[in-house]
This record gives C-alpha cells, structure tokens and sequence, in this order.
C-alpha cells in the first residue's frame, strides 16, 4: 500500500517531486508510525463491514480501527465481536483482497486473546489492538495479552493505547499518572505503534464540547494534557513515541460539495481553483487549524470518524518541496559539525544542531506522504484526489 496509491500514476506525477513510498504491515514499525495517516474508526457492528473495509481501502485510506469500545451499545459486544470475526474471516478467504493497517479497539484484555483465537488464520489481516482508557495499572494487562498473542500466533501485533483516563486529564494526578504510563509502554517499546489521545474523554469529564469553530487546542484544559503529553512521551531523543492527533466530531461531506461546481463551473481552471480553495475554507475551516495545530505541537496522523476527513488529514501531511529543500540542506554530512545556513529558499534560517531533529522527523514525513512540487499545494492535492 502507499499513500494516494488510489490515484493514477500520472496525476501522482504531476503532483509529487518525490512519491509516497510502498509500505507493507510487515515494514518497519517507525515507518508504519509515520504512515498511519488519518485512521478511520468503524464500529465493529456494521453489517457489511468487509465491503467496508474493502471500499475505504480503494478510496486511500490506509489504517483503521474496527471498534468494540465505546463506538457500540455495551449490549452489542458479544454480536460486534461475532460480525468482526465473521467478516474478517471473509475478507481472509478472498484471494488478492488489499485491506487497509486494521487494528481493533477493544474493552478488556481478554477479548485480545480470544479475538485471536476465533479469528484463527485470518488474524494475518491484523495489525494489533487499539488499548481504551490506558494507565500503567489498567494498560499492562492489555499489553501482557498482546504479548501473549503474539507468541500464540508467531504474527507480530502492535499496541495502540489511548490516553483517555481522568486520572490524566486532573491536575494532581497527571505527572505520576505519565509517568507510569512511560514505564508501561518503554517495558513494551517493540510493540507499541503509536499513542492516541481521546480528547472527547476529556472533554467529557467536565461536561465540554468543543464546536465546529475551535480546535482542541482553544480549549485550555485539554489543551494542557496535549502539551504534557508530548513532553513527556513524545520526546525526539529518542525515548518518545508516535503520538496521534485527536478525533474531529464534525463533518460534512466535502465531495459531494465540490463535485457539482466543478462539474457545472465555466470558469477557467485557475478561477476553478480559487472555487476550490473557498470551499475548503467554509467547508472544512476547523479541521484544517486543528491538523496544522497537531503538527505543530508534535502530533502525527489523526484519528478520524468520517470518511471526508481522511483526505485533508493526508494532503497536509504532504511534506512541501521547502520543508524537503531545508531538511536536505540540515543533514548533508559535511553538516555534521553543525553550523548555520540559509535556506534553499533564501528565506530563514537553517540551524543545523536545532534543526536536525525535525529534519529527520520531515525526511521520515517524506517517506510516507511524499513531496510535493514546488508549485503544488494542499488545495492542488485534494482536488486532484476529488477528480481522480
């Protein structure tokens, strides 16, 4: 799989100075980290649920979560998993089937082992478990089944925990609370993919619902637990992790917006362009900040509950031929000794020794969304995605 692998090879061409790379579930895990994108979440109920999978798979998504948590009716457990299972088992027995990164969120840590054992050959589809609700005390007995798992199978799976608990979001309890969940998830580094942050969780414990019109990021409370979190878990010397981006609630779909103007639209393509840009503006405003606020305070991928946020969440994880010209420029071994330089783009400074890091997280960027020519941007990369 790759990402806009669903999209002609020529209008991959025209867009990207350097393609998306090909990724497998079998890659190395901080490529997959970086690769997950938006992840779409499905409740595991649904009745066609492999046809599902089948057809997010053909429209670029590339990781999604099968959910038997909080998405379904606690009365609705035993037959989601039953559907899951069912389903999976489906898509296993056809041959040359391309599925998306599944992974599957569940409530305890027996469902882990049990899931497996029913899902039997076709657990090959998975790619690991998302872990609800997740501190070192209820987490590690998560992570202990998915080792055991792994072992039963001879496949490997990965941990996705969700950082969701009140005793995270409170103020008395947060430091002592990330740090056990360090511990947990430094002891079971090998496997853990990526953290998740459940903003509505938190949002719930005080009785707050982020509108249309904020980001996260507005809302102080919640705002404070993404910083802490990416201090303390997601650091670049080495010891962090992939931390993901949190849900957006709201959704309209923007394709059935765009494709009647384009269709109906006189103007010329760049008129057709500026259409395009304006829609996107009143269309998807909110989103838009809250990804480009996530990659700014060190967030990588989305979690996503719609199909129509899948493809604003990949077009600006598109890495600019800039941003690609100035981490080039950091890491060029005769760099080594540091220094600083200006840019390709004779517009800021490059400072070797402070940028490096970031350079090396952009080039890894690079590797799984690609980049993009010098003249193509996020309303260029969408379009193209919408039209294909």
């Amino acid at each position: 799989m790759r990402h806009f692998g669903h999209i002609t090879p020529e209008v991959r061409e025209r867009l990207f100075h350097r393609q998306p790379g090909e990724f497998t579930a079998d890659s190395p895990a901080r490529l997959l980290s970086a690769a997950l994108g938006a992840t779409l979440y499905s409740p595991a109920t649904r009745p066609r649920l492999a046809d599902d999978i089948r057809k997010q798979a053909a429209s670029g998504v590339v990781s999604m979560v099968l959910c038997l948590e909080d998405s379904i009716d606690d009365a609705d457990v035993p037959a989601g998993e039953e559907n899951l299972v069912r389903h999976l088992t489906a898509l296993a027995e056809r041959s040359g089937t391309d599925v998306p990164l599944l992974f599957v969120r569940v409530r305890a840590p027996e469902q882990i082992p049990d899931l497996v054992r029913r899902l039997g050959p076709a657990v090959r589809l998975l790619s690991g478990f998302v872990l609800p609700k997740f501190t070192e005390e209820r987490g590690v007995p998560f992570l202990e089944a998915l080792a055991d798992a792994e072992t039963a199978t001879g496949r490997r799976l990965f941990a996705m925990p969700v950082l969701e608990s009140p005793e995270l979001l409170y103020r008395e309890s947060r430091v002592q609370t990330l740090e056990g969940i360090f511990r947990a998830v430094d002891k079971y580094r090998d496997r853990v993919l990526a953290l998740r942050l459940g903003v509505t969780d938190f949002c719930s414990s005080y009785g707050l619902r982020r509108g249309p019109d904020m980001t996260a990021y507005d809302v102080q409370v919640v705002a404070s637990v993404i910083a802490d979190v990416v201090n303390m878990l997601g650091r670049a010397d080495g010891t962090g992790f992939t931390v993901t981006g949190p849900v957006w609630e709201y959704f309209r779909v923007q394709e059935r917006m765009f494709k009647p103007q384009l269709r109906q639209s006189p103007f010329l393509e760049v008129q057709a362009a500026d259409l395009r840009a304006r829609l996107i503006e009143h269309a998807m405003d909110g989103l838009l900040r809250e990804i480009s606020l996530d990659q700014a305070n060190g967030l990588l991928g989305k979690t996503c509950i719609h199909p129509s946020h899948v493809l604003p969440v990949h077009a600006l994880s598109v890495v600019s031929h800039e941003e690609f010209s100035d981490a080039q420029d950091i890491l060029r071994p005769e760099r080594g000794g540091g220094g600083v330089l200006r840019s390709s783009y004779t517009n800021k400074m490059n400072e070797v020794k402070p940028h490096r890091a970031w350079a090396e997280r952009t080039l890894l960027r690079a590797e799984a969304f690609g980049v993009a020519h010098a003249d193509i941007g996020f309303v260029e990369l969408l379009a193209a995605c919408l039209s294909d």
